[in-house]
Order: C-alpha cells, then structure tokens, then sequence
C-alpha cells in the first residue's frame, strides 16, 4: 500500500486532518493579519507623550505579525490546504473587535492592543489544543506563535502607568 504523502507529495494526514488543521490555520491566518492591520492603524493615529516609542514599538510588532501570518499560511500550503488572506476573508473571519476611526491616545492604545492580543492569544492557543491529535508540526507552530504573542502581552502591560 503507497502511502498519501508518496502519491501527492504531502504530509501523511487524512483528508479530515488535512481539512480540520488547515482551517485552525485559516483561522490563526486571519486574525494575525487583522492584528497587523489594527497596528498600522494604531501607529498612525496615536498621541501622547510616548508617541514616538510607541510608533516605533508598533512597527516591530506589525512586522511580528506578519512574519507569523507568512508560517501559518507557509504550513497550510505545506498540508495541502489553501489559505486566504485576502481583506474580505479577514472583515468576516476575525474576530478582533475594530478600533474607532479616531486619534488614540498612547496610554490607552497600549490597553486596547493588549486586550486584542490577549484575546487573539487565547483563541489560538485553543486552536493549538485542538490540533494536538491531528498534527504536531502544526501544533509546535501554534505553540511558537501562542509565546511570541504572550511575550509581546508581557511587553505591552509593561508599560501600564498609574493612570492607564
């Protein structure tokens, strides 16, 4: 008997696996570029005594994002599951609650991303729960992305002052 992955090229999943992971992807994929859109957002409508850090910060997190969106989309081609980072995927597929179309002011910017980030940390280490029994590369991935997004949580509540 030849197995899947010698006769398609692809990593020895079933058709569920295969289909069941690459949505937990498709889901992580989403949310990670929504992410990276509410930073650029954040960094070009921020005020405050610390906005040029702050502007600053967000880029490196903009780009952080990006980078993780790029390893999960990369590993669910990689399974055989085509991803969708187009806008229209991500306005009906995240669930990160949109900012105001206004100036934010820094103190409460770092809040609100920190929310954001907290709450994108919780849904994909859920995912990564989830896929555990599926996939394991998928699941290291998750993983990886789940302490980067908390290390940047721990980064962010750092700069909590007294008055934020």
């Amino acid at each position: 008997m030849t197995s899947i992955a010698a006769t398609t090229n692809l990593p020895p999943l079933g058709a569920h696996q295969r289909q069941e992971v690459g949505l937990q992807l498709q889901a992580t994929l989403l949310e990670l570029l929504d992410l990276s859109l509410l930073g650029k957002q954040l960094h070009w409508t921020i005020a405050g005594p610390v906005f040029h850090p702050l502007h600053l910060q967000l880029d490196e997190l903009v780009d952080s994002w990006r980078e993780l969106a790029d390893s999960v989309a990369e590993r669910a081609m990689a399974i055989g599951f085509t991803p969708d980072g187009q806008a229209g995927a991500i306005a009906t597929g995240s669930d990160i609650a949109a900012l105001e179309r206004t100036v934010h002011q820094d103190h409460l910017a770092v809040h609100e991303l920190t929310r954001r980030v907290a709450d994108v940390s919780e849904r994909i280490r859920a995912r990564m729960d989830r896929i555990g029994d599926l996939d394991l590369v998928s699941q290291d991935l998750l993983i990886s992305v789940v302490g980067t997004l908390e290390q940047q949580q721990w980064m962010l509540r750092s700069q909590f002052s007294e008055r934020s």
